[in-house]
């Protein structure tokens, strides 16, 4: 296993190409300085974190009020510092159990309360999920599997111009997934001029939401890097919908009541994601019969949503050689029926996701449980302040593989990558490709 670290020592000035400073034009800065420089302590040590607050780059006094507790749950802890020429320090005390402490921190100065946080790890890689496999969990899967496909492979495929560039074609595709209607859209991005046996193939998944595809465009630099890269869509929705119209639907179809991460819980033959997590075979059914496709490299990579798909896929799947997974969302769903950090979503109790049915469909999709079913090279990424898909998640993944493994943690980080680590995973794919 090879891990790889990245932590920001200075927050005063980061080099870009329009030379702006950080965060992007920001009239006020939050330092959060942990006395352990990785940011990680064993369980039973104490850890001390030196905060400093700067509005228009000048330290500035105050009282800073102070709430710790574990990831995503309520305080425990709560205390006040006062800055001295901008600065003071909180004794954050020590965990006895594998966990991450969530920091949060505000200050009321000129009238405006400003708000910030900063998690730090006790023993994360000692974290194990809550979740734990059914022992029908893979035979469950590999049943539907065969019912899929059973299902022929159809789908339309219709050039799209306003995607294509000089260096890339790009078509949007309308994939049938099964007898039920069920249908994703996708965009396929490919070099132009590819040549027959010639392309590895990436798949991407998207966040979560009901939403258009965002990032076809975003990341034209797999196809301009010889790579064929499908971005999909997952609701059966066209992305080339207005936002007016993708607003009105997931007023409808999205909201906190009736979100799709919740429909059919109660049932695992029911459950919305079922036909999602077929759908990934499917797609890959796709891009291994294009004849530009180099018959060896079948690769998915995600974030968030897409970062848990990217996972599934890779567990369903094996054809799939390589998978590229940023802090992974439906991991451990099911944690917080215990008062623990769950994952995104988040299921609340009165949710009714937490139901004696529920709870037992819930294993049946949550990454943790493919995870351990994965075999190939696995790249995850995941930063320490994300509240989305917090690092308690990512690590209950991340301590189940079993795989060949590296990563790329970037403490800072809330629930975003940037774009030097978007190339960096692109250039890992290349660096493993068979």
């Amino acid at each position: 296993m090879k891990q790889l670290l990245i932590i920001l020592f200075s927050l005063f000035s980061i080099v870009t190409l329009n030379a702006e400073n950080y965060p992007y034009r920001s009239d006020y800065l939050w330092v959060t300085v942990p006395s352990h420089a990785d940011w990680l302590y064993k369980t039973g040590e104490h850890a001390t974190v030196e905060v400093q607050f700067y509005k228009y780059g000048i330290p500035r006094d105050g009282t800073v009020e102070y709430a710790i507790g574990d990831d995503l749950l309520d305080a425990d802890v709560k205390g006040s510092v006062e800055l001295k020429n901008g600065r003071a320090t909180i004794k954050a005390g020590t965990a006895r159990k594998p966990c991450f402490r969530d920091i949060r921190l505000s200050l009321k100065l000129d009238g405006i309360t400003y708000q910030h946080h900063v998690k730090i790890g006790f023993s994360p890689e000692k974290i194990m999920p809550f979740t734990q496999e059914p022992k029908d969990f893979w035979s469950f899967w590999q049943e539907n599997l065969a019912e899929a496909a059973r299902f022929p492979l159809s789908y339309t495929k219709e050039f799209a111009p306003e995607m294509s560039t000089d260096k890339v074609d790009a078509w949007l595709l309308k994939i049938a997934l099964d007898r039920d209607r069920h249908s994703f859209y996708a965009y396929l991005l490919m070099p132009k001029g590819a040549k027959p046996g010639s392309c590895p193939v990436v798949l991407t998944p998207p966040g979560a939401g009901v939403k258009p595809i965002r990032d076809a465009t975003t990341r034209r630099f797999y196809p301009e890097n010889g790579f064929i890269r499908m971005a999909l869509e997952i609701h059966g929705l066209n992305p080339t919908l207005s936002e007016d119209v993708f607003s009105e639907i997931r007023a409808a179809f999205d909201s906190r009541s009736n979100a799709y991460l919740r429909q059919g819980l109660e049932d695992r033959d029911q459950y919305y994601m079922k036909h999602v997590y077929l759908g990934l075979v499917r797609c890959i059914d796709l891009l291994t019969q294009l004849p530009e496709w180099d018959g060896r490299n079948v690769i998915l990579q995600g974030g968030s949503q897409g970062g848990a798909l990217a996972l599934i896929g890779t567990a369903l799947d094996p054809r799939v050689t390589l998978c590229v997974a940023n802090h992974p969302a439906l991991s451990d769903m099911a944690a917080g029926s215990a008062g623990r950090t769950s994952g995104y979503p988040h299921f609340k109790p009165e949710s009714g996701a937490y139901s004696e049915a529920c709870l037992r469909t819930l294993p049946y999709f949550d990454v943790v449980n493919f995870a351990r079913h994965i075999s190939v090279p696995v790249y995850m990424t995941w930063g320490y302040n994300d509240n989305t898909c917090p690092p308690t998640t990512s690590y209950a993944v991340w301590n189940v593989l079993k795989c060949e493994k590296e990563s790329l943690i970037t403490p800072i980080n809330e629930h975003w990558t940037s774009d030097a680590t978007d190339r960096g995973q692109m250039d890992w794919m290349r660096n493993h490709l068979k």
